[in-house]
Parts: structure tokens; C-alpha cells; sequence
């Protein structure tokens, strides 16, 4: 049976040993806590795991760890994107063998392809494996959008399944909703949004602030699918500015400071990633703290 990436994917962030190499019992550890808290699938080295700074190897080695510490309970979504149709093709064989359920691929960025360009290259990665493949659409970082037609021509390819959408244009996912087969997923790539594209028909989130909150917010999803709106619009306002300073600079700069202030990790970056700014870095503790999360507060 194919999995469902539905209701709240965790976009797994990459921890580092105080040397720089991937810690590979931290990613373990952060898997397990996450599978805990009830998230419904995971996706290691994507954007927030900063796939740019991994080598495939690493990249490959992660998903291994995070696929033999899931033990089949969840699916994992393995991310396999670039510019380079011929090395992604590549890259997932290679997830696919590692154990992964399904690959999350960003569209390729710097060359900016035109919307055949796109479709040839999903076609190209379509053609070349049997797990289903989630569109990633995420136009501030790559510099292409994949627009409504392009993205309802790829659809029609086998195993394009869903897409991460991640534009910020809210007209855009509501066409998409709207026009695109019920069978065909769409997943909020905005935690900031995920009240909206839930209302909108959307079917779930792959969120950077479950990294911090997995379970919270699990609850902010199923509620909402519960239709029990009124619970789950006073958690996400709560936990709204959370989602807000985890972007005041690059992702995963800030969740990973967060989460290294909560006590989960090794705050390590790879350049060009560096330490947050002083500013930045008190907006992140006063949050933790109003939230009672970082161990600080936790421990009293």
C-alpha cells in the first residue's frame, strides 16, 4: 500500500558533532522523539536539513539512520532535488535503495527552467523510480514558481503524488486545491499558513516548527480535521510567534539555535550557515522561555 503523506511531516534538521560531522545518535535521537510525539511521517534533508551543505553520502547515510530508527511505523520522505536532472536521478536510486518511502524534490534551482523544463525534468525523475514523488514549490529559495498548469501537466505523471507548497501565494494553492484531482495532496510549506491551506482543502503540513513542538503541532492538524477549530486556532496563536522567529533569518539558522537552547542538540552550522545574530538570538530565548521550552523553564 502507498503511504499517505498526509496530516504533519516533520522537515528534519541535520545535527552536527562539535567537530562538524553528522551526529549520527543525535539524528536517532531526534527521529525517536518526534515518532513519539506522533508526527505521521518524516523528511530528512530537505531545506531545514540543510541538504546544500550534505554530500550524497551524508545525505544517504541520514536517511539510512532515520529509516532504521522509524522501524516502518512512518513513512520517511527523503529529499533528492537540485539542478542537475541527471544527479537527482542518481541521488534518489540511492535513497530508494537506503530504505526511503518517498522522495520530496525541489524544483531545480539557480537555472530557473521554463515550465517544460520543469515538467521534462519531473518526468526524467518520474520515469526512473517507483516511489511516489512530492513536488517541492519554493520559489523564494530556487527563483522559479511552478504555476497552476505546470504543476496540474506534472501531476499527471505516474507516481507525482503531492506537492510542498511553499510560494506564500495563497491564490495560488486555493486554484491548485480547487482544480487538481481530490487523490492529489497538498501540503502546506509554511507553518505560518497551515490554518489557511487547511481550510482551503490542503491536506497537512510539512512544518520546521515541529522539529521544536512535533506534538503541538500534530494537535493543531487534527483538530482542525476534527472540525474542532476553536482549540485549534488558541495553539496556533500561541505558538505563532515561534513559527515567526524561526524565519527572521535563514532557515534552519534560527530553529536549530532554538532547538540547541531547548537541550536537543549541538547548535553546529556549515558555512555559509553561521550563528544567528545577537537580535535574533534573544527574540528565539524570549520566545522559548513564554513558551516554557527552554531548559531553563522546562527544569522549574
Amino acid at each position: 500500500m502507498s503511504p499517505q503523506w498526509t496530516g504533519v511531516g516533520t522537515a528534519l534538521v541535520t545535527p552536527y558533532t562539535a567537530a562538524g560531522a553528522v551526529d549520527e545518535a543525535a539524528v536517532q535521537r531526534l527521529a525517536r522523539r518526534q515518532i513519539d510525539a506522533g508526527v505521521h511521517f518524516l523528511s530528512p534533508c530537505g531545506t531545514t536539513g540543510e541538504a546544500p551543505t550534505l554530500s550524497d553520502d551524508e545525505k544517504v547515510r541520514v536517511v539510512e539512520l532515520v529509516v532504521e530508527e522509524a522501524e516502518g511505523r512512518i513513512p520517511i520522505l527523503a529529499g533528492a532535488g537540485g539542478y542537475s536532472t541527471r544527479e537527482v536521478i542518481g541521488l534518489v536510486d540511492r535513497m530508494e535503495r537506503a530504505g526511503a518511502d518517498g522522495i520530496l524534490s525541489v524544483t531545480p534551482y539557480y537555472n530557473k527552467p521554463t515550465p517544460t523544463g520543469l515538467f521534462e525534468h519531473y518526468k526524467a525523475i518520474s520515469e526512473s523510480t517507483a516511489l511516489p514523488i512530492i513536488v517541492y514549490n519554493v520559489p523564494g529559495r530556487t527563483g522559479v514558481n511552478v504555476d497552476v498548469l505546470t504543476l496540474a501537466r506534472i501531476a499527471e505523471l505516474k507516481n507525482i503524488v503531492a506537492v510542498k507548497e511553499a510560494s506564500g501565494n495563497l491564490e495560488q494553492i486555493a486554484e491548485i486545491c480547487a482544480t487538481l484531482p481530490e487523490s492529489f495532496m497538498v501540503l502546506a510549506g509554511d507553518d505560518e499558513l497551515v490554518m489557511r491551506v487547511l481550510a482551503l482543502g490542503g491536506h497537512g503540513v510539512i512544518s520546521v516548527i515541529a522539529n521544536e513542538v512535533p506534538a503541538d503541532m500534530v494537535q493543531i492538524v487534527n483538530k482542525v480535521q476534527e472540525n474542532d477549530l476553536e482549540f485549534a486556532q488558541k495553539l496556533y496563536d500561541r505558538l505563532l510567534p515561534l513559527m515567526q522567529v524561526n524565519f527572521l533569518e535563514s532557515n534552519p539558522v534560527p530553529v536549530k539555535a532554538a532547538m540547541a537552547a531547548m537541550g536537543l542538540m549541538n547548535e553546529v552550522y556549515r558555512l555559509p550557515m553561521t550563528s544567528p545574530q545577537t537580535k535574533t538570538r534573544d527574540s528565539i530565548i524570549r520566545i522559548l522561555r513564554d513558551l516554557k521550552l527552554n531548559t531553563e523553564t522546562a527544569n522549574t
